[in-house]
């Protein structure tokens, strides 16, 4: 007898119970061989007083099973609820969020009938770290977080996705002409990581005209690896101009756990009528299948799926007049699905999946040796809450509060340099940066800072932040004034 996997399910919110017992019922027709392990999860557990939509035993069946298929899930509105997604991602260490975007040309009308792309985002990193802080009556600060070791992980997964489904070209979509050292790292590791397939054609577009061309001329993308930010943005994109957000699965996969769900919300005002398309979340358990080595399952679904929507076998969010020829509901449709195992789609690409011996997550993905930089202190940025006056005013504040070891080198506003010799154009805010520098290049010491913070507070200036300027193996570590 072939091994059953454990796995956890939540139903979830609105459409969710609706959606995932059709999807249940149509991978138990396929057998998949599952053990199924039911948590509650969402608006039921939210209103227990757990945050993050999941309570303690449902993070444990989890971690125990390591495959979490989750249906959509209604975060209520105000501050303390967490967004279920995002607090997983984070949790489980989901690093590497995997959408495929396919047109299914000419039963669900697409503008592209020949887009087949994949998005691979990361998820744990970038804006969506979600550190944000006040620090003056005008400005609100949100931290862009890159690391090579996060940035590195998710690009070798895309070299490996590509690898493993035999596509043929990987973009990296990024803003590294205005983000140079953030994006600028996620492109050089990139770079790194692509002349190790050589097999694999790599390349890299700015996100702005990149994002255009999608939404344009798709067939010219393959695979496409991004940041966190971008890739929410791009993924929807991509999804959207198939025909249909509502037949796109996703994966979020970590190196001990993953989670699969459809992208859509739980579209409350249709709940309960019966009328909710189940494919995204049936093609998330499509993707699941193949992660736990049941390919098998994975393709006899997929192509059972695809030869209901050849056959006009219609939802109503995609049925159309002259190109379906049959409107049902959730479970009719599920039961259509289940009425075409063991066939294949006529005009559609019919798919197959390897059957592998053990769990994707099982392989982990590997990471270059870390090599620690010489790293050397060579000033402070000092941000002041400061609400009065122009540039050279503050500047005759801040000069005589100066230590021997840091002098005021310059001042900005909203990141433009303002004193010395600033633009008399720029408007200003009450957030101030004052980059303070050694001399001649010279190394400083935390010591040297505290002195000099010392300073300003005595002389009434309200500090709201630091940054420590360091060279790493003598190239300067932060950007220009």
């Amino acid at each position: 007898m072939r091994e059953v996997t454990p796995i956890t399910v939540a139903r979830g919110d609105g459409i969710g119970p609706e959606i995932t017992d059709a999807v249940l019922y149509v991978m138990d027709a396929a057998g998949a061989r599952l053990k199924v392990e039911e948590v509650p999860a969402g608006e039921v557990v939210y209103r227990r007083g757990h945050a993050g939509g999941l309570d303690a035993a449902g993070w444990s069946s989890i971690r125990r099973t390591r495959v979490f298929l989750k249906g959509p899930i209604t975060t209520p509105q105000g501050y303390g609820n967490k967004s279920l997604n995002v607090t997983a991602r984070t949790t489980l260490g989901l690093f590497a969020n995997v959408r495929p975007c396919v047109a299914y040309h000419p039963y669900v009308r697409s503008r592209h009938s020949r887009m087949d792309v994949v998005i691979i985002r990361e998820n744990e990193e970038d804006l969506y770290a979600g550190i944000e802080h006040r620090q003056t009556d005008d400005v609100i600060q949100s931290v862009k977080l890159i690391s090579r070791p996060g940035s590195e992980r998710i690009v070798r997964y895309a070299f490996d996705y590509a690898r493993a489904n035999h596509r043929r070209k990987v973009t990296a979509f990024v803003k590294d002409n205005v983000m140079k050292m953030t994006d600028g790292l996620f492109l050089k590791i990139f770079h790194e990581i692509a002349a190790e397939y050589p097999e694999i054609k790599a390349d890299h577009m700015i996100v702005d005209i990149g994002a255009a061309r999608l939404a344009d001329q798709p067939e010219r993308f393959d695979v496409i690896v991004t940041l966190n930010l971008y890739g929410d943005i791009v993924s929807d994109i991509a999804a959207q101009i198939t025909g249909s957000v509502g037949l796109a699965g996703s994966g979020n996969v970590g190196d001990a756990c993953a989670m699969f769900e459809a992208i859509h919300g739980s579209a409350p005002m249709i709940a309960g009528q019966g009328i909710a398309n189940p494919s995204g979340l049936l093609m998330a358990a499509v993707m699941m299948l193949v992660h736990i080595g049941q390919g098998d399952v994975a393709a006899r679904i997929h192509n059972a799926w695809l030869k209901t929507i050849e056959d006009g076998i219609h939802t109503v969010d995609i049925f159309a007049r002259g190109v379906s020829r049959r409107r049902v509901g959730t479970q009719a449709f599920a039961q259509a699905v289940v009425e075409r195992l063991g066939q294949m789609p006529v005009t559609l690409p019919s798919v197959g999946y390897a059957v592998t011996a053990r769990p994707a997550y099982e392989a982990g993905v590997r990471l270059s040796p870390r090599r620690t930089a010489l790293k050397e202190l060579v000033g402070v940025d000092v941000f002041l809450h400061w609400p009065g006056g122009s540039p050279d005013e503050l500047a005759g504040l801040v000069q005589p509060l100066a230590t021997p070891a840091l002098t005021l080198a310059s001042i900005s506003n909203r990141s433009q340099k303002v004193w010395p010799d600033g633009n008399a154009d720029v408007f200003y805010t009450d957030h101030w940066r004052c980059r303070f520098t050694s001399h001649d290049g010279a190394i400083v010491t935390h010591a040297d800072i505290v002195e000099l913070l010392g300073r300003l507070a005595r002389g009434g200036l309200d500090f709201t932040q630091t940054e420590n300027l360091c060279n790493f193996d003598g190239k300067s570590g932060f950007s220009a004034a």
